[in-house]
């Protein structure tokens, strides 16, 4: 069904992008005024790092939690250790919150099985990435894993179902999830540091190839079996 068919849903849409606008404008007058620590990559990341070790503590289990709850995009807490912890050891929590995450997945999944995937993922999905799954085996995983645009939280709760063994599918999550982490976590780390030009092409690299992923899912996903 096409969108903004009407003027009705053109009016909504507006409305919506207005009141966004409006809301962010807030929100950076509020965060100027009351902490301005935010707009300064240096004193953000000094703020954090007086919370000592509990600040990579919990954003390890904020990111784990974002595997199996998918609240927000993975990639949109990568660029966020990034910005606060550096490239490298922003990497290093980003890839540890994942593999925490993915293994609580696929475990799940594999001990409460097909009723409790099924709740927690729709039908015509699960349906095609049990293709992938079934005719693909490991490869095909590591391809939905390695591919940014497509949808590998869900492949997680997939992958639990089949017969794999755990430690491979944990490895295959977190090998083929790495390159697309390691730039966001430039990215972010490149805009805390000033290093605007670095960081915009890692984001456009980035954001380039999850556009290029989305697009070609179908021929991405029959290539692999799905």
């Amino acid at each position: 069904m096409p969108i903004f068919e009407s003027r009705a849903d053109r009016r909504v849409a507006l409305g919506a992008a207005v009141a966004a606008v409006v809301v962010f404008a807030g929100l950076v007058v509020l965060v100027r005024a009351y902490a301005p620590f935010l707009t300064s990559g240096a004193a953000f990341r000094e703020f954090v790092a007086s919370y000592g070790v509990y600040a990579p503590l919990v954003f390890v289990v904020l990111q784990a939690l974002q595997v199996v709850l998918a609240p927000i995009p993975g990639q949109v807490t990568g660029f966020a250790s990034g910005y606060l912890f550096g490239a490298f050891w922003g990497s290093v929590y980003s890839l540890t919150g994942i593999a925490i995450g993915s293994t609580a997945a696929f475990w799940l999944s594999r001990r409460y099985g097909r009723p409790f995937v099924e709740r927690v993922v729709d039908d015509d999905t699960l349906a095609r990435f049990d293709g992938v799954a079934a005719r693909a085996g490991l490869p095909g995983l590591f391809v939905v894993f390695l591919v940014p645009g497509l949808p590998d939280d869900v492949v997680c709760f997939v992958g639990g179902l089949t017969d794999i063994d755990l430690s491979k599918l944990v490895a295959v999550a977190i090998v083929g999830r790495a390159p697309a982490f390691v730039l966001v976590n430039v990215s972010g780390a490149g805009f805390a540091d000033g290093n605007r030009g670095v960081a915009v092409l890692a984001l456009a690299f980035l954001l380039g190839a999850t556009l290029w992923g989305y697009h070609n899912r179908d021929w991405l996903l029959g290539l692999v079996g799905g």
